[in-house]
């Protein structure tokens, strides 16, 4: 009797339990709805088209060799500083002096020849007015006179090609002698030797193409070219500015504006990227040539506003500027506004009417709590 009696007891207290549990509930009430929210503070805005460039000196020329032969000596290497005029590279010139020297003396011939036509054009000349005044002192034949005319012709032509001949072999003696210069090869420009196409003692052939031997560069002032694609480049437009930050160094920015689109873009596994170009200084020589650059086109930017994150916004009507947010009360409570929105990104939004630096705005997400406030406090939006 005992045993049942104490079983009886322990299923009342249970009943108990589960009575005062349910009313605890129900007094409690509803659970109360928490959101996810933000604070309306002052921030940076940008509204920028990114891509990926890479960056080329501003001024730069490829030398190379407009004779053939072998590449006797090279006086400068990659990373050494030039001035325009110095002198960089030697092809052999024993060719090109053995062609001098031939034109040279031929040219003396034809010259000594010259002057020995004339001298007999000369002769001639006289024979052929003395055979004149002989035929009017009926001294002489007719015939004799048109001889000595002839001859006279004659001199005067043989005159005539070598000084044809001497005109052709200066010429030629003047390009052998500028061949002959060429294998000579200064710098056209001043400065940076930024890379070495060949070797001392290779053969170049110049009869197609000009070798190339060095390129020199003036890095003072670098062009960003930078791959945008199809989608955004209707978007950019010259003198719009533009940053960016390179891999070594991303905590700083360089700025410019850009400068060109070149119309023929590059097809690059199926996509179409357009290249656009803008320069900056570059008076330290940070910035080297090949250089990759995270570039920012800045389409628009304000400094220190108040910013909302684009979570919050809904829009109303057809303009994008036209937006409604759930601010949160004083008491916890969502109370919706109209606000106008300036500059905006994927992650931000400027507040030009509608809100003051502090309010709290809900970004998003719903969730069952059981706190009296019923707004969570986080400063952004969940993902």
């Amino acid at each position: 009797m005992r045993i049942f009696t104490a079983g009886r007891v322990g299923l009342a207290a249970l009943v108990s339990l589960a009575l005062a549990g349910g009313l605890y509930w129900q007094q409690r009430g509803p659970t109360a709805p928490t959101y996810s929210s933000a604070t309306v503070e002052l921030a940076d805005i940008e509204d920028s088209i990114t891509a990926l460039g890479t960056l080329e000196p501003l001024n730069y020329v490829d030398v190379g060799t407009q004779v053939s032969g072998q590449l006797l000596r090279l006086h400068v290497e990659p990373g050494d500083q030039v001035d325009a005029g110095q002198l960089l590279a030697e092809i052999d010139p024993t060719l090109y002096l053995t062609r001098v020297e031939a034109s040279t003396a031929q040219l003396a011939t034809q010259r000594a020849q010259l002057q020995d036509r004339e001298a007999q054009l000369q002769l001639a000349r006289l024979q052929a007015e003395r055979q004149r005044r002989l035929l009017a002192d009926q001294a002489t034949s007719q015939e004799a006179v048109e001889v000595a005319e002839a001859n006279l012709r004659s001199a005067e032509a043989q005159v005539d090609v070598l000084k044809a001949q001497i005109r052709q072999t200066e010429s030629t003696l003047k390009a052998d002698q500028a061949d002959l210069g060429f294998t000579r090869i200064h710098a056209p420009m001043t400065g940076t030797v930024v890379q070495q196409l060949a070797n001392q003692g290779q053969t170049l052939n110049a009869n197609q193409t000009a070798p190339l031997i060095v390129q020199i560069a003036d890095l003072s002032s670098m062009t960003v070219r930078a791959q945008v694609s199809e989608a955004d480049i209707a978007r950019l437009s010259a003198g719009m500015p533009v940053w960016f930050t390179t891999l070594g160094r991303p905590e700083v920015r360089y700025e410019g504006q850009l400068r060109q689109i070149l119309p023929t873009p590059e097809v690059i596994n199926n996509v179409v990227l357009f290249n656009a170009l803008f320069d900056v200084d570059n008076p330290r020589g940070e910035l080297l040539p090949k250089m990759s650059a995270q570039v920012f086109f800045v389409r628009a930017s304000a400094s220190q506003v108040p910013t909302i994150p684009v979570a919050a916004l809904q829009t109303v009507g057809q303009s994008a500027a036209n937006q409604r947010v759930q601010v949160i009360d004083e008491q916890g409570n969502p109370v919706s506004r109209d606000v106008r929105i300036g500059v905006r990104n994927r992650v931000q939004a400027e507040v030009l009417e509608g809100l003051q630096v502090g309010e709290r705005v809900i970004t998003g997400g719903i969730s069952s709590a059981h706190s009296g406030s019923g707004v969570s406090r986080s400063t952004g939006p969940r993902f």
